[in-house]
């Protein structure tokens, strides 16, 4: 290898012409995804206070609200549902004409080439905030099964065109995989969040979905943060399972972790970009530390560089914008 003076790496970077030409990592509006969270009612459009420009939608809304991502040339959306009622069990969650089944109709009779990925998790209905069915103050994996595979049915008897179990309950892409195939869903894919960590980074999405735990934390069935190794075992047992598209969560503290399950598993790798990661953003921005235009796409390149095929941000429509322009 050659060496200065005759090797000179700045000699490519000296114009945008010429930087565009040899960047190396490249983002698509199609490999975004937006998150969207679905409220009961009508006419609903509400700002959520930690998430500054992301809003709860009531169903009649959804769909001119996802049009604005499809405009954008956003391909799929994720959803997450605020039902009106709650319980110990999470029954709304599989009720066929709860809010994300609705929501969901809603989408593919009006926007029928959007991809609707829908959030399968229980932590939204209980009324505890537990992704599972608890007993005694224990979250009981086995039983919570039964209901994820429930409320994965509903979503796909709904039209849902990917089902995206987030619980981290042990076996549950098998379990939604023999329930969807034995239903005649078995072209419904499962993004499977394999390695979702207990994350500081979450509080305002708990604060957006109602879903804050009445009594202790997640920790008992999230990953640790400090477990690498860990993950790809995660990782592994549910592409074994039958997981066709693999997520890790969150995205930028973890850019390790998307790089080893990238360059491990030939699946499409998936990173969430989660609520405090946004807000963090915002928050800097806002009191002008940070040009945020500039930040938000250099969070999203290195993820994307990090090894991951799809972003799921709240920035996606930003994102989109700036990609076009």
């Amino acid at each position: 290898m050659s060496t200065f003076p005759a090797t000179r790496l700045r000699r490519l970077r000296r114009t945008e012409t010429l930087r565009r030409m040899v960047r190396e990592t490249h983002l698509r509006p199609e490999r975004l995804i937006w998150p969207m969270f679905v409220v009961e009612g009508e006419g609903k459009r509400q700002e959520i206070g930690s998430m500054p420009g992301q809003f709860r939608v009531s169903v009649d809304r959804v769909v001119e609200e996802a049009s604005r991502a499809a405009d954008l040339g956003i391909c799929s959306v994720l959803l997450f549902g605020i039902p009106e009622r709650k319980d110990a069990e999470g029954s709304s969650g599989w009720d066929d004409e709860g809010v994300v089944p609705r929501a969901v109709r809603a989408l593919k009779r009006e926007l029928p080439e959007l991809a609707v990925v829908t959030d399968v998790c229980l932590c939204e209905y209980t009324d505890h905030g537990h992704c599972g069915v608890v007993r005694d103050g224990e979250v009981l994996n086995d039983p919570t099964l039964e209901r994820l595979c429930r409320e994965a049915l509903a979503h796909a008897r709904a039209g849902a065109d990917v089902v995206a179990p987030s619980d981290m309950m042990d076996g549950r892409v098998a379990a939604i995989r023999a329930a969807l195939d034995g239903e005649r869903f078995e072209s419904v894919p499962i993004m499977a969040y394999a390695a979702k960590f207990a994350s500081a980074f979450y509080g305002p999405f708990r604060e957006a979905a109602e879903s804050t735990p009445a009594f202790g934390d997640r920790r008992a069935y999230q990953m640790d943060p400090a477990n690498g190794r860990e993950a790809l075992r995660e990782v592994a047992l549910d592409a074994a399972e039958g997981a066709d598209i693999l997520m890790v969560k969150p995205a930028g503290p973890y850019l390790d972790v998307i790089r080893q399950v990238r360059d491990r598993f030939p699946h499409p790798v998936a990173a969430y970009q989660v609520s405090g990661e946004f807000a963090m953003i915002k928050a800097a921005a806002a009191r002008g530390w940070i040009d945020e235009p500039r930040a938000v796409m250099e969070a999203a390149t290195s993820i994307a560089r990090a090894g991951a095929d799809l972003l799921i941000t709240y920035f996606a429509l930003d994102l989109a914008r700036m990609l076009r322009s």
